[in-house]
């Protein structure tokens, strides 16, 4: 016995709760419960699970490639109905979902794609070139005579990290009059978001027009940096609507926020899967996007999660 598949089994105990089927069960995983945004998923998720009539497996990935993928394993290994999953690393969780797909446990994936894995029921998410597409219109709206730009990318391996980034260079490349300064990982995270702003705002000889952050995470943390070192005039620009990114854009810490409509994603994610289970159906198309939107002060009425913000 492997080491992964002892991993798996020990999962797999502690997952059934005492149960020794999962016939009415759908796994529901996130890369890791440490993000605001993934806990909301994760609401989402359990929400629209228990009203199809089916009972939630909750799966923490804990940012860890290998956790996430032992939870997907002990979940195979109890027979659920169904995965609906947004994956830490979308290389890394292929083998996993494979499995899935191999032992006719229907895979709807979420916000994170993995196009090597054929197979896959559905994949729900934003159309994150777009969004990263919706941040550079953005910044050329509003220094139409040029800007210089800190750019703070998401975690290395993540889908939304590489097609966000691949969308805010689609628009201001090829345009002399919008130079990237500085552009480096952070993450996904709110002290990396702080350390490397810090590091980048202290490497130049003078402040930037823009920070643009692939989350509202490191938007959050490069504002406390810009604050520490006492500049104003900023604009940083954020991704995800996360409640407090939106209490920021309303007072002013933040100049925008991209919206994704997450609980919409995963709604829907759950959504195709439940119709695939009960009667076979399968989505017209296996590719289901939203648009993202900019949000900005004049526009907050439209984020999904405005009523959470104080």
């Amino acid at each position: 016995m492997t080491r992964r598949t002892v991993v798996a089994s020990v999962v797999a105990l502690s997952l059934m709760s005492g149960s020794a089927l999962a016939a009415d069960k759908i796994l529901a995983s996130v890369p890791g419960l440490s993000f605001p945004f993934f806990v909301h998923m994760m609401n989402a998720f359990k929400a629209e699970i228990v009203k199809q009539g089916y009972e939630a497996i909750e799966s923490d990935g804990q940012v860890s490639s290998p956790k996430q993928t032992a939870d997907v394993e002990a979940a195979i290994t109890q027979g659920v109905k169904g995965i609906v999953i947004s994956p830490n690393e979308v290389d890394a969780m292929a083998p996993a979902l494979q499995q899935a797909v191999e032992a006719g446990i229907p895979v709807v994936t979420v916000d994170r794609r993995v196009p090597s894995v054929e197979g896959i029921l559905a994949h729900v998410g934003a159309d994150n070139v777009k969004g990263g597409e919706a941040q550079g219109n953005l910044i050329m709206s509003m220094f139409p005579d040029g800007a210089t730009i800190i750019n703070l990318q998401g975690q290395s391996g993540a889908s939304p990290a590489i097609d966000r980034n691949k969308g805010l260079h689609n628009v201001l490349d090829g345009n002399d009059k919008y130079k990237i300064v500085f552009e480096q990982t952070a993450g996904f995270a709110r002290d990396k978001g702080l350390s490397v702003t810090e590091a980048a705002l202290s490497g130049l000889a003078e402040a930037p027009k823009v920070i643009v952050a692939a989350n509202d995470d490191m938007a959050l943390g490069a504002m406390e940096a810009v604050k520490a070192r006492g500049l104003s005039g900023i604009a940083i620009i954020g991704f995800d609507a996360l409640p407090e990114a939106l209490a920021q854009v309303r007072d002013g810490g933040l100049t925008a926020t991209i919206e994704q409509f997450p609980g919409q994603q995963s709604a829907l994610g759950v959504q195709t899967l439940v119709a695939f289970l009960k009667d076979g159906t399968k989505p017209a198309e296996k590719v289901l996007l939203l648009t993202p939107v900019a949000v900005t002060k004049d526009n907050l009425n439209i984020a999904e999660r405005l009523g959470e913000v104080k």
